[in-house]
């Protein structure tokens, strides 16, 4: 499986878990063990959303300001802004 870094990769990973949960055969340890991974993956997903909503902020930063030399390192974007 290639690697997906996406928000429409997170999405579908997110409802391929609900679908998981879903499932009616799901029972005991085995249910138990997928709440553990879904609750893994909402963890992970909340970071990630994070993760772009400050990418987002820097952009727009970025835009409205315009002086790449001001913006803190961590913040500059790939292609050298």
């Amino acid at each position: 499986m290639g690697t997906k870094n996406k928000l429409s990769d997170l999405n579908n990973h997110l409802f391929e878990e609900l679908e998981r949960l879903n499932d009616d055969e799901l029972k005991g340890e085995a249910l138990e063990e997928e709440r553990e991974r879904a609750k893994a993956m909402a963890n992970i997903a909340q970071t990630i959303i994070n993760n772009g909503e400050l990418a987002l902020k820097a952009v727009k930063h970025y835009d409205e300001y315009g002086n790449k030399d001001k913006m803190p390192d961590i913040l500059q974007l790939g292609d050298g802004k």
